[in-house]
């Protein structure tokens, strides 16, 4: 339940100067697991140029022939293992299988479009319309702490602390030390630790962490008054996200699974889950995606869509009470960059979040040409039948003046904040850490997490994350690489003249 904070950081963003200064939630996993246990549970890799982009940004070892060895390693895909998928990892994958009607007609329309069929958008083949994979194993979510932690729970060398507040690294004489940490009951703390400190806080966290530690842009920690222990500009900065809009229509068949979620069938749903672990609970309810690019002269796909068999209310998150379906569409590759920064020197207050949606006009263009794609996508045969009246943004909405001002209102986050501490060389200024995950300048300190992407990838940031761990895992260990595996991807032949 993302409205309660119980497992939710629910951190409120500051207000986007591009959005009318709404000011939006961005929820963070506040548990085990951290986000994995509370996300969408959408799983999917990204696209293999994304990560030839990081390499080619100076992370030598993060190519897409590096990291598919590890992204095989840690799955158990439920369709079995092949050149590109795992088959005895501890993260359980497993592939949708569409049987609603509104997702059936998505992909024909998708073909009737002129539209690519993947048949894994995380394998061969990205671009084009295919089926989601979810973290989710007999009808269960499964996160990080139950595909790592779990098994591992009663080792001797291991010790969980839950309920307690980072308050910063301790650091000496550029070699971090340990962690002083608030517990419980109120009491500080200090962990000396043995050879690392490897903070895998989250984008928002790590570098909250680091910056109280002192490590981060000079004249924001002075004017902060913490002392400086490394004159880090990256820390905070280069912010990513995908924006989101969300189209919406009438249903002209009761199809939807709206009434399924009145109070009634919503408990028989619950009881039908408990019992069974199948029904409408055992779903995420994004069976299908269409990865495409906006427009000719895009290399790769920099849109994601993708429809839900509901249509909800932007501001309450509850369904709209009639037989309705919405389309999203992601923004992928924004232009836009945001930052991190501190509130304060306390801990305990959150950081100042502002990714600042829109503010390179790109994004609104690239945005616009969704919406655009999306119209010409539901006008297919397919969904004749289907597709009533739009709700949102409306039939007489098709200006840009017009499409900008409901962007501004209603654009939100698919929650995939990135790349605050990135990875790089040394020589670059704006870099972070290493290509194994070291803070520059500093011994015994890593982070591993999202925050260290140079860039953010092309779909939902899940599964990169748990790659990012498992390779600099390696590392840590001295455990030597993984074998690349130079396997071909499919491109558009035509890219540069057609966008499908």
């Amino acid at each position: 339940n993302l409205k309660s904070t119980k497992h939710n950081w629910a951190f409120k963003g500051e207000p986007e100067p591009e959005l009318e200064g709404r000011q939006l939630q961005h929820d963070r996993g506040k548990t085990l697991g951290g986000s994995s246990s509370i996300n969408g549970m959408v799983f999917i890799r990204g696209n293999s140029l994304d990560y030839e982009g990081w390499r080619q940004m100076g992370c030598e070892g993060w190519g897409y022939a590096d990291v598919l060895p590890y992204f095989k390693k840690m799955e158990t895909y439920s369709d079995g293992g092949d050149d590109f998928r795992g088959k005895s990892g501890p993260l359980k994958v497993h592939r949708s299988i569409p049987k609603d009607p509104l997702s059936l007609a998505f992909i024909k329309a998708g073909k009737e479009a002129g539209y690519k069929e993947t048949d894994d958008i995380s394998g061969f083949c990205q671009e084009g319309f295919g089926i989601f994979d979810r973290t989710v194993f007999k009808g269960e979510r499964w996160s990080t702490s139950r595909g790592y932690l779990d098994p591992v729970r009663d080792r001797k060398n291991l010790t969980i602390i839950t309920k307690a507040l980072v308050c910063k690294l301790i650091i000496e004489n550029k070699t971090a030390k340990g962690v002083c940490f608030k517990n419980n009951k109120g009491e500080m703390n200090n962990i000396k630790a043995k050879k690392e400190v490897i903070l895998s806080a989250g984008a928002v966290g790590s570098p909250h962490i680091l910056m109280l530690s002192g490590i981060g842009p000079k004249d924001h920690l002075g004017s902060m008054g913490i002392e400086l222990k490394a004159d880090l500009p990256g820390v905070g900065q280069n912010l990513n996200d995908h924006p989101d809009f969300m189209i919406k229509y009438k249903c002209l068949k009761p199809v939807t699974i709206w009434p399924k979620t009145k109070t009634l069938n919503s408990i028989g749903a619950g009881i039908q889950w408990l019992l069974t672990k199948e029904g409408m609970c055992a779903s995420n309810h994004f069976d299908v995606v269409a990865c495409v690019r906006s427009g000719p002269g895009v290399e790769y796909p920099d849109l994601q869509l993708c429809i839900s068999p509901i249509a909800m209310d932007d501001n309450t998150w509850e369904p709209l009470q009639e037989h309705a379906f919405q389309v999203h569409v992601g923004l992928m590759r924004a232009h836009s960059r945001g930052k991190i920064e501190l509130r304060s020197s306390n801990p305990a207050d959150p950081p100042r979040i502002l990714v600042n949606y829109l503010k390179d006009k790109r994004d609104r263009e690239l945005l616009r040409k969704g919406i655009h794609l999306v119209r010409e996508l539901l006008d297919q045969p397919s969904f004749s039948d289907l597709k009533g009246k739009e709700i949102f943004p409306g039939e007489s909405c098709k200006s840009d003046s017009d499409l900008d001002k409901k962007l501004n209102s209603h654009i939100s986050s698919q929650w995939h904040l990135s790349c605050t501490a990135r990875m790089g060389l040394k020589t670059d200024k704006h870099a972070v850490v290493d290509n194994s995950g070291r803070v520059h300048g500093f011994n015994g300190l890593r982070v591993v997490d999202a925050s260290i992407m140079p860039f953010v990838t092309n779909g939902n940031t899940n599964a990169p994350t748990i790659m990012i761990a498992e390779k600099i895992s390696d590392k840590i260990l001295g455990t030597k690489p993984l074998p690349r595996m130079d396997l071909q991807t499919w491109q558009s032949p035509n890219y540069q003249t057609h966008q499908r």
